[in-house]
């Protein structure tokens, strides 16, 4: 596991954002800037990728250290300080909130699959157009024998 693994699932389970690891790394005096930061989590074949040097994570964890647990004159409860990073997440918005736009059925009649259908639209027969006995019907296309490329001649 590289550098940038560790990294990248410190970040996340912490739920870090990058101004909060440039705090956090400030307090043992390593100063990084946010783009040189977000190079670490870039993908590898990204040409601004960048690898997380020893030095980095080291003055990163800790700096964690102090972070969570305080110094020995100021202790604090890492706990609490977890749920401080949890509070400051912005939730997302839930789905009872979002509108959901639903295509209204082409007949009134007509259920949803679901349910059953009423008795009205079961006893409907589909229709069928009827032509007089004489068959007056106009012929779009002519009878056309199609011989798929054969010559049949010799």
């Amino acid at each position: 596991m590289t550098n940038n693994d560790i990294f990248k699932k410190l970040r996340v389970a912490l739920m870090l954002r990058d101004d909060q690891i440039i705090e956090i790394l400030e307090l043992v005096d390593f100063r990084i800037t946010k783009s040189e930061l977000g190079a670490f989590f870039r993908d590898e074949k990204h040409e601004n990728y960048m690898e997380c040097g020893d030095q980095v994570l080291r003055n990163f964890l800790n700096a964690l250290v102090i972070h969570l647990r305080g110094t020995k004159e100021n202790p604090k409860n890492p706990n609490d300080v977890l749920a401080k990073h949890k509070a400051q997440i912005p939730a997302k918005s839930t789905s009872k909130e979002r509108v959901e736009f639903k295509a209204k059925p082409r007949d009134e009649e007509q259920s949803r699959a679901d349910e059953a259908p009423s008795k009205t639209s079961a006893a409907k027969k589909p229709f069928k157009k009827q032509f007089p006995k004489g068959n007056n019907k106009t012929q779009v296309v002519e009878k056309v024998k199609f011989n798929f490329g054969k010559n049949k001649k010799g």
